[in-house]
């Protein structure tokens, strides 16, 4: 069964609104005292009226209680009150008022008009004299439009603080939905970083350990000479070298992530330039590479950082990708482009004749795919294919013209 209330006005008393409604009602029956008081010292009154009078201006009153929870019960007990009791005029003024907060907009303008057509001609009922019948008629309407335009002056300002309160929760869940979003941006980029950083440090390694276990293995086995200590020192030394270049890269990307600005450490952003040192990191494992760029040095300085990074990025997975999944095929890499007609990096190896070998360095299966993202921040496109014994790694970056 409906009350009456508008749903979309917040429900539910506090010890406020039960204070507020006690400070109403003492002052709704103080008012109507003063008011009936008046009127009987003019002598206005019939005697019916008199008697009558003051019960009903305590209905009235007493009915303010439940004027929040059941506000149109309360306006249609307090019409015949407010129609022909003069003390119940103070509440009736917070009757109708609280009709234009509380009800539908229809049911408070019917009940509006119920209160017009009860107490418009009630001043002729009380009065017996038709001379102030239009003063009457013009006070009742001032009285009934006055309260009634004051509940909904209140009725718009709650309103527009609950929509204001809505917004502000709504603005506060999209802030932290943007900054949850930026912070996986961020776990994402770091995660991407130390990838590309790990993954060809962690290979070289690999290799090197691989084919020192190898020639061992040989030697003992009487299929080959054994290594010299000159060769195991060297060996050695190389892994150690790139173990250690990997802890120290490993913990600039640390010092990232702590890192409360934006700035990134030098290192982290290598150049195209630092390609050449890229390749003779893999020919020293090995790896057959023929590095060929058509690149103008000029040219290739104006580019932006991220370019620069994500080239040698691409490069660099490249590499990495060869060296684990196709280890000793030969590798060529290729730089072509200009300003005006953009960069196209393109890694091509032979495909593996054999499944891979049971020491092989393994893959994590996400290194193309944080590249692809990373080449599609910089507004280009990366793809892959495998034909014709051949798997080619290929992508196309944006270069504007001066």
């Amino acid at each position: 069964m409906s009350n009456g209330l508008d749903p979309a006005l917040p429900a539910g008393p506090t010890w406020r609104d039960r204070a507020v409604d006690a400070g109403l009602f003492c002052a709704a029956v103080f008012l109507g005292m003063v008011v009936l008081g008046v009127v009987k010292e003019q002598g206005d009154l019939p005697g019916w009226a008199a008697e009558l009078d003051p019960l009903l201006g305590l209905v009235a009153c007493c009915a303010l209680w439940w004027r929040r929870d059941f506000p149109l019960a309360v306006a249609l007990i307090g019409l015949p009150a407010v129609a022909l009791a003069t003390s119940a005029l103070p509440a009736g003024a917070m009757i109708v008022t609280n009709l234009a907060l509380r009800l539908r907009w229809r049911r408070a303008l019917l009940m509006l008009g119920a209160y017009v057509v009860c107490m418009v001609p009630s001043g002729l009922l009380l009065s017996g004299a038709a001379d102030d019948l239009w003063l009457d008629a013009a006070f009742s309407l001032t009285y009934l439009l006055a309260a009634f335009a004051s509940g909904n002056a209140l009725r718009s300002r709650r309103l527009l603080l609950e929509r204001l309160r809505v917004d502000a929760e709504r603005a506060r869940a999209e802030d932290e939905r943007r900054l949850a979003d930026a912070r996986r941006g961020e776990r994402q980029a770091i995660a991407r970083e130390m990838h590309d950083v790990l993954a060809h440090r962690i290979s070289l390694v690999s290799v090197h350990a691989g084919a020192l276990a190898y020639r061992t293995r040989q030697a003992e086995a009487g299929a080959g000479p054994a290594l010299s200590g000159a060769e195991v020192a060297e060996s050695a030394e190389v892994i150690r070298g790139n173990a250690h270049q990997a802890v120290e890269e490993l913990q600039e990307v640390l010092h990232l992530l702590r890192a409360e600005g934006h700035g990134e450490p030098v290192s982290l952003l290598p150049r195209i330039a630092d390609i050449d040192g890229l390749v003779a990191d893999a020919r020293a494992t090995g790896q057959p590479v023929d590095f060929r760029t058509e690149l103008a040095a000029d040219a290739v300085r104006d580019l932006r950082g991220q370019m620069h990074r994500t080239v040698y990025r691409v490069a660099q997975e490249g590499l990495t990708n060869a060296r684990k999944h196709a280890p000793g095929t030969p590798v060529s890499l290729r730089l072509t482009g200009g300003p005006g007609g953009g960069l196209t990096v393109e890694v091509r190896n032979g495909l593996p004749a054999a499944p891979r070998a049971e020491g092989a360095v393994p893959g994590t299966g996400g290194g193309l795919t944080g590249l692809a993202e990373r080449v599609r921040l910089d507004g280009g496109t990366l793809d892959h294919t495998a034909t014709d014994g051949a798997f080619t790694l290929r992508a196309r970056l944006p270069w504007p013209a001066r």
